[in-house]
């Protein structure tokens, strides 16, 4: 299908493949606001082996974020603190999503491991 190969040759949302032009374009912000947000540390841009700002996919949702607390009336420190508090949030929420299949994991194999224990202690018991 033409949709399916359109979809094959976008790059992913981690890949950093836009310059800083078309990176503000996308993201609806000037390119010196865009100067502005990675001065103040609140975006990170990949660098090509020349030097040259590319922004990928997630740094454009970031500097969607960005804009819409500053439109807010924010300031950028401000949002540099929330920004990090939400990465963490999710860092951890991702963690938490981990620690809770390992526990669901662990659970099984106890259960797993009391029912061969009973059933051993059974075989062992003398027979009346």
């Amino acid at each position: 299908m033409v949709s399916d190969r359109h979809e094959q040759l976008l790059p992913g949302p981690a890949q950093a493949v836009y310059a800083i032009s078309v990176a503000a374009e996308l993201a609806g912000i000037g390119i010196q606001t865009l100067r502005l947000y990675e001065q103040h540390g609140l975006i990170t841009p990949a660098r090509s082996a020349g030097g040259t700002r590319r922004y990928s996919g997630d740094d454009l949702t970031r500097m969607r974020r960005i804009a819409a607390l500053a439109e807010q009336g924010v300031n950028l420190a401000a949002i540099g603190h929330i920004l990090e508090l939400q990465d963490d949030n999710s860092a951890l929420r991702d963690t938490n999503a981990e620690l809770h299949h390992a526990n669901n994991a662990l659970r099984e194999t106890n259960s797993a491991l009391a029912a061969e224990r009973d059933h051993l202690r059974r075989r062992q018991q003398p027979r009346s």
